[in-house]
């Protein structure tokens, strides 16, 4: 499979290292160095595009795919308030378009749990949800997407939640996201329900950058033959 990564800072690395040890070739590696590369021309010689850049060019990199039938697989967070125009982008161009926040299967088993435990806490308004999100210093944006993705998640399941905020509140209808930024931390997230006399905590902790890596490139390899807007549920089934 001939790959094209937009992005090649670490994770296009870690991403690159892995495919090249199953075999697959990456035949375009953009970075800001190289930019003017990224042409129509050579994106076409593609099988896929893995896209992992910054919000600022992530959705003029994701149209361009798109309108040159390039399935495209992105893992950049903070543009979401494009995703509904790439998504009928995607089914306008008869595409294949494949977003994750996070693309760890462990994280996802992570959300399972988190949906299921707060199913049960929203009969039990003894206990309140903060969420913690802790990432590498690089990071440009807070709270991280996988963090809004379990808040969301959150907000479904509890009846007495309406909004999320990247600050601690003391609003009862209001679910309090707190960020922090440590060097060379790939990635924790927390979700503690605490009550007067206990607190109840759910944790996921990213040891490398490889379980990312690894869930990218079989995105990636599952998607090209498909057409319209995927997931890790899609893929994964849960």
């Amino acid at each position: 499979m001939k790959i094209a990564m937009l992005g090649y800072g670490k994770m296009g690395k870690k991403i690159e290292e892995l495919a090249q040890a199953d075999g697959h070739e990456f035949m375009l590696k953009i970075d800001h160095h190289n930019r003017h590369t990224l042409t129509p021309e050579n994106l076409r010689q593609a099988d896929v595009a893995i896209e992992f850049t910054e919000p600022a060019s992530a959705v003029e990199n994701i149209r361009l795919c798109l309108t040159n039938g390039v399935p495209v697989v992105s893992g950049t967070t903070g543009w979401l308030a494009e995703y509904s125009k790439i998504s009928e982008l995607c089914k306008k161009e008869n595409g294949a378009f494949f977003y994750a926040s996070n693309y760890s299967i462990g994280v996802h088993l992570f959300r399972n749990i988190n949906r299921q435990l707060a199913t049960l806490m929203d009969g039990q308004p003894d206990y309140q949800p903060m969420l913690t999100e802790i990432h590498h210093t690089q990071k440009l944006d807070a709270p991280s997407g996988t963090a809004i993705t379990l808040a969301e998640d959150l907000l479904d399941k509890i009846s007495e939640k309406d909004k999320w905020v990247n600050e601690k509140s003391n609003d009862p209808s209001t679910l309090s996201i707190r960020s922090e930024r440590i060097d060379q931390v790939p990635g924790t997230h927390r979700i503690d329900w605490s009550s007067a006399v206990d607190t109840i905590r759910l944790e996921h902790i990213a040891h490398s950058r490889e379980g990312f890596a690894k869930g990218a490139l079989a995105a990636a390899t599952w998607l090209p033959g498909k057409k319209g807007v995927f997931g890790m549920k899609d893929m994964l089934g849960f």
